[in-house]
């Protein structure tokens, strides 16, 4: 939710919420946070940008109900209770389309099944958990690479947070230095390094990369990467 276009400082995207699903992404990472007494999205600062939690999931909400044949991840870093975050999530009108893992069944139901469901919207959260049962606990569903990279050299395909046995493997790839940067990230976005990286994680622990998670999305080879992995 950290954007240029809305003029957040120090952001981490050149566009909000809207524009990033229109352009085809599907993974979310939200921050939220009581700020001034209102729940909003910001990260770390809320003086570097904010936006109502309301107005972000309406968004959402509106791309899935205008796009009936798409299904949309959140992973929420959640300094917002559980309850205060589904509160929103109900107001916005999310919480009729949300599906519900029971923590043990795999594989996971495929796209296709989810559709047929109209179970389009699948949320975690880093901190929290159920209840309700459809509000996860990411490193319970997710496993992840770690996160904090000062150059591309560091760039690792270890195990950061979650299990192996987790059914959905997330890979980082960004560079803090301390702060996003679109240059790094058109160098770092590119099919020679992100592909790369991509296809050593996959066949490092033998797995599908469900969510690769990026700054900057705009810029570099993003989409051709994910064509790649998706065997289009």
């Amino acid at each position: 939710m950290s954007n240029a276009e809305a003029g957040w400082l120090l952001p981490y995207q050149q566009y909000g919420l809207s524009r990033q699903l229109e352009d085809g992404v599907r993974a979310l990472m939200l921050d939220t946070y009581e700020w001034e007494g209102e729940a909003v999205l910001c990260h770390n600062d809320c003086d570097l940008g904010s936006q109502p939690l309301k107005e972000g999931l309406g968004e959402i909400a509106s791309f899935l109900a205008a796009n009936p044949n798409e299904v949309v991840l959140i992973i929420f870093q959640d300094s917002l209770s559980a309850e205060a975050t589904v509160e929103v999530m109900e107001e916005a009108g999310l919480s009729d389309t949300v599906w519900t893992w029971d923590g043990a069944t795999v594989p996971l139901p495929t796209l296709r099944e989810l559709l047929a469901e109209d179970t389009r919207l699948i949320v975690s959260a880093e901190f929290s958990g159920p209840p309700p049962n459809w509000y996860h606990s990411a490193w319970e569903l997710i496993f992840d690479t770690p996160y904090d990279y000062a150059s591309a050299d560091e760039f690792s395909c270890a195990l950061s947070r979650g299990t192996e046995d987790n059914p959905l493997f997330l890979v980082n790839h960004w560079v803090s230095q301390p702060w996003p940067s679109e240059e790094v990230s058109a160098e770092v976005n590119t099919e020679e390094v992100l592909g790369e990286r991509a296809a050593s994680c996959a066949d490092l622990w033998g797995r599908p990369i469900n969510i690769l998670a990026v700054d900057f999305y705009a810029v570099g080879d993003l989409f051709a990467v994910v064509d790649d992995l998706n065997t289009l």
